[in-house]
């Protein structure tokens, strides 16, 4: 039987253990009060408070679009040095250096140098950052995919775009912070899973929109109550919400799910005036291309993420119909088709955030998961070009960038980033950067380990690029 030296010395455990108790329940608290779209203090001054990323699914070539290589026509048909070949997953299929098909030329006041295969990107020139060292670690579309969103080959990690909304919340309580539109010819390969929230709460993850039909499924009741009604119904759902919710504590699952059907109510008339493209003028619709069968599609997504951010969405992705820049053959047949559908509407939407005062605090950003290799695939009139993950080009607008620059360089035949690399660690550092976050600090605490979207992997800023 216990004596009353045994209470006292053992009371101090129950107080401790109490203590713990309610500090755990803090945290739990704060964890709730953390995992939800409310905007949230950026950790320097932003250059950028939204961001529209037209994703180019499949590797655009770098060197038939921004990085031109003499070389290539100095060499053409001659084999590829043993480094190259290395790359190379189908030798039998491998032909010679080949150098692109297309003139190239110095536009606008900062003589940046495109492709005459985007003649309406080339009138936007000195609005736009190309970065011609682009370097990732994988020559498979799935892995690259993963990297170029999630910052590893791994399938489970939380895309970029899931950790802007994570580390900023959302400027608009009524709207999603991150909107997905895809194509409606088909999904990117990895589906889904390019912009899944991984193990960040599922609050945080892209919200899927379509550009043809209703955007949202089932926004809309078939049968419309009286508004009393629908607000009494709200009213109460709420409440139950909250009284479940609280009897779960430290659930963020369920959170999330109560957060998503709550936003969705909200949604139900600011969404459908954000994709209410009949408001906009004919010369803008004739600008984005809506009415030209081959740009009507891209046009309207892209026209769809400025009315988007306009209304205080963090993040924007558009996808292309599926590897829709796969140029394995006939890839000036591909490219054709993929700079015919894609160039226009993206020039047009640059223009119209300047003219609109938006560029300044919008990143746009061009880009896909690698580039191409600068030698032929398939023999003949069939040529193409393989995955080339060691340099290709992505360009960038407003939001912090400078106006008119072009960063880094392959090497002589535009193969392998030699100058001023930049990795996919590094872009995300600086887009998180641009958006007001340092990327070390972003962490999100899993199974006792700081997460973030760099990793432990060097990362930095790409300051050659900022304005």
């Amino acid at each position: 039987m216990p004596n009353r030296r045994d209470f006292f010395s053992r009371i101090s455990d129950g107080l401790m253990g109490t203590a713990l108790a309610s500090l755990l329940a803090d945290d739990v608290r704060a964890e709730q009060r953390l995992h939800d779209l409310s905007p949230k203090k950026p950790h320097h001054a932003p250059k950028a408070k939204a961001i529209i990323q037209l994703f180019q699914n499949g590797g655009p070539s770098q060197v038939d679009l921004f990085d031109y290589k003499p070389a290539l026509e100095k060499h053409a048909g001659q084999a590829p040095s043993r480094d190259l070949a290395s790359e190379i997953r189908a030798v039998r299929e491998t032909g010679g250096l080949m150098p692109s098909r297309y003139k190239f030329a110095r536009h606008g006041q900062s003589g940046v140098e495109i492709s005459e295969a985007l003649p309406h990107l080339a009138k936007v020139a000195d609005e736009i950052t190309v970065v011609r060292s682009m370097h990732t670690t994988h020559l498979a579309h799935e892995a690259a995919l993963f990297m170029m969103h999630g910052g590893r080959i791994l399938p489970t990690r939380p895309s970029l775009g899931s950790w802007i909304a994570y580390g900023l919340g959302s400027e608009n309580r009524n709207l999603p912070a991150y909107v997905v539109l895809d194509d409606p010819k088909g999904p990117p390969i990895n589906f889904i899973q390019n912009w899944q929230s991984g193990w960040l709460p599922a609050v945080y993850q892209g919200t899927r929109v379509r550009s043809e039909g209703s955007p949202i499924l089932n926004l809309h009741a078939k049968a419309e109550d009286p508004a009393g009604i629908v607000d009494l119904s709200r009213s109460l759902l709420h409440r139950m919400d909250a009284a479940h919710r609280d009897r779960h504590p430290g659930n963020v699952e369920l959170q999330a799910r109560i957060a998503n059907y709550e936003l969705a109510a909200r949604m139900q008339s600011e969404a459908t005036d954000a994709f209410d493209l009949s408001k906009e003028s004919e010369a803008t619709k004739e600008a984005y291309g809506l009415n030209d069968e081959r740009t009507a599609s891209y046009g309207k997504r892209c026209l769809m993420a400025r009315r988007l951010v306009e209304r205080g969405v963090r993040l924007v992705q558009i996808y292309i119909e599926q590897q829709i820049w796969d140029n394995h053959n006939k890839i000036w047949e591909g490219l054709e088709y993929a700079c015919g559908k894609t160039d226009r509407p993206a020039a047009a939407l640059v223009r119209d955030l300047k003219e609109r005062g938006l560029l300044d605090s919008t990143l746009v950003v061009w880009g896909g998961e690698f580039g191409r290799m600068p030698i032929s695939q398939a023999p003949g009139a069939n040529a193409g070009r393989d995955h080339g993950p060691s340099g290709f080009s992505i360009w960038m607008a407003g939001g912090g960038v400078k106006r008119g620059f072009t960063h880094g360089a392959t090497d002589e035949i535009g193969y392998r980033a030699a100058d001023d690399k930049v990795s996919v660690h590094d872009f995300h550092a600086t887009v998180l950067h641009l958006l007001g976050m340092n990327h070390r600090n972003l962490t999100f605490q899993r199974d006792g380990r700081h997460e973030r979207i760099t990793d432990e992997f060097p990362a930095r800023v790409v300051q050659e690029i900022l304005a």
